[in-house]
């Protein structure tokens, strides 16, 4: 079932059953509910968030270990491994090279919702509906909150910041993105052939997105102004500039939550005159931002509510963030 559609007439029964007076017929129609809502909450966690098309989602099979091996190559020793030429006697040159893993801890998340008993004795399903909307953004928020907060701390460990030094204060520019494509290849690891990093996604706010739909024909093609005129406010990839595709959040912008985090919490810093918080990474490698999944999210109906004359649920998951290779994360301020 869809939890933002109405029910059948079987659910809107079992929806006044869980509202009955019996507390034994009410909690055995609650645990139905819950069960019945468990698979359609559990899709709308994964794919309303805006984290789970950066991270790779990894199921954990029970008592297996999050670990995840690192590259075998440690960041600036790439050039180091080459092949030589080889007269023919002698010794081929060694070189060693030693894996290493590192730990994602998994942590639970919960959250419940509750509403009075009569709405479901009624089966006013858009109060019902709309309680279960609550709990579905209730854990999306927490998931995209964890997940960036691993990607802001990777931004600022890895310790680079780009800028328009031409560029006015809290002007989005073509020149910035141009900048940090070529300082996150630079910085990526490898050689012409080897190279990693690629700069696919940039992550900014609402107004800079607004900046780029005022760019004049003389910093914008045709094309690109087109898909910019039409493009809705559903945080899907509203333009690409130079092969990078832009995603504007809410949580971004000046005096926002992410870029609180990064500037307060972090210690992260802007360039001195700059006002905004833009941050880039490489999605095409696909080798450095995992969640592990130990639990998917369950919903169980809260029985204690019944005295109080009225009807809960409560759901939680086990899940973990990491980043393997900070150089798949590069900050940049405008």
């Amino acid at each position: 079932m869809n939890i933002k559609e109405r029910p059948s007439d079987e659910f809107i029964a079992l929806l006044k059953q869980s509202g009955s007076s019996d507390k034994a017929v009410a909690i055995e129609a609650q645990r139905e509910i819950a069960k019945a809502l468990e698979l359609p909450l559990r899709k709308g966690v994964l794919f309303g968030d805006v984290v789970t098309s950066i991270y790779e989602a990894m199921p954990l099979e029970p008592g297996a270990t999050p670990e995840f091996p690192l590259d075998l190559l440690a960041p600036g020793t790439e050039s180091e491994h080459v092949a030589y030429t080889n007269p023919g006697h002698g010794r081929i040159p060694e070189r060693s090279v030693e894996g290493d893993y590192v730990m994602v801890n998994t942590y639970g998340i919960t959250s419940s919702i509750d509403f009075l008993l009569k709405y479901a004795r009624e089966a006013n399903w858009n109060v019902v509906a709309r309680a279960m909307q609550v709990l579905e953004a209730s854990f999306v928020k927490k998931i995209n909150d964890d997940g960036w907060h691993t990607l802001l701390a990777a931004a600022v460990d890895r310790n680079i910041l780009v800028y328009d030094a031409d560029a006015a204060a809290g002007q989005f520019t073509k020149r910035l993105v141009s900048l940090m494509k070529t300082v996150m290849r630079r910085n990526g690891g490898g050689n012409s052939v080897t190279a990693n990093g690629r700069l696919s996604d940039m992550y900014l706010s609402p107004e800079a997105i607004e900046d780029i739909r005022n760019w004049g024909v003389d910093q914008l093609d045709e094309v690109s102004r087109r898909e910019i005129y039409v493009a809705g406010d559903d945080g899907a990839s509203i333009t690409r500039i130079f092969g990078v595709n832009l995603h504007d959040l809410f949580e971004f912008g000046d005096n926002q939550e992410y870029q609180n985090y990064f500037t307060s919490d972090l210690g992260g810093s802007l360039q001195a005159a700059d006002v905004e918080l833009v941050i880039g990474l490489d999605q095409a490698s696909n080798d450095s931002f995992v969640m592990p999944v130990r639990k998917e999210v369950e919903v169980y109906e809260d029985e204690a509510l019944h005295r109080h004359q009225r009807q809960g649920y409560y759901g939680w998951a086990e899940i973990g963030f990491g980043v393997l290779d900070n150089r798949r994360v590069l900050a940049g301020s405008f």
